[in-house]
């Protein structure tokens, strides 16, 4: 099993996300963060999300896995040793409650199983990656399709941003971004996390009642 110590995610970082959600782009990446408590793989299992707290929000991203301690003057290639398809579930109705109420974003991105993802498979490097879309399908349909040429801050200013405001080291991942395409998740939606043509993981989800 892959090694996940802190989980990083970056918020706004594909311009027509943040404008099918009426936010404003960022000046520089805007990072949250996710216990890991939150991770669910997508290996065909069920996955049991908040099915009383509002709507739930699907955004597929380009997960990357550090592979050694950050330091200055590192390349992206020299960083990662492994990379995964994720999605990140956010309960949007908290969550525009909170930013009304300038709260942290904790209750609507680090709920359990808020951080899915597929098995890592070995890191191709920056230049071959960009050459390969990324999309999920939601019961055979697709809704959402990226590549990360099309991130507002690249990966190598990521990790830069990060290494050096918070630290990165061996362990950690990255959420880098979702594209244009997010929407409500409804009981029984069957996900499939695809790598160009290739299957990359898949799951069921089913929303419920929090226990009290």
């Amino acid at each position: 099993m892959t090694e996940i110590r802190n989980i990083f995610c970056v918020g706004r970082n594909y311009a027509l996300h943040a404008k099918e959600l009426n936010n404003v782009v960022p000046e520089s990446p805007m990072f949250f963060f996710k216990p890991t408590h939150a991770v669910a793989p997508a290996d065909g299992r069920t996955v049991v999300l908040p099915g009383d707290q509002g709507a739930v929000h699907y955004e597929t991203e380009w997960v990357i896995h550090i592979g050694r301690r950050y330091a200055r003057g590192l390349s992206a290639d020299e960083l990662i040793d492994g990379m995964a398809l994720g999605v990140d579930f956010t309960l949007r109705d908290v969550q525009s409650v909170l930013k009304e109420k300038g709260y942290p974003w904790l209750a609507a991105k680090g709920f359990l199983n808020s951080a899915v993802l597929t098995p890592f498979t070995g890191f191709q490097g920056i230049k071959t990656c960009n050459q390969t879309n990324f999309s999920l399908e939601i019961n055979g349909v697709q809704v959402q399709n990226g590549n990360i040429d099309q991130m507002i801050f690249d990966t190598q200013a990521l990790l830069d941003f990060c290494g050096t405001h918070y630290g990165l080291d061996k362990g950690d991942i990255l959420f880098t971004g979702t594209p244009a395409g997010v929407g409500s998740v409804s009981e029984g939606d069957a996900f499939t996390l695809k790598w160009g043509s290739e299957i990359m993981g898949s799951f069921t989800a089913s929303l419920t009642a929090r226990e009290n």
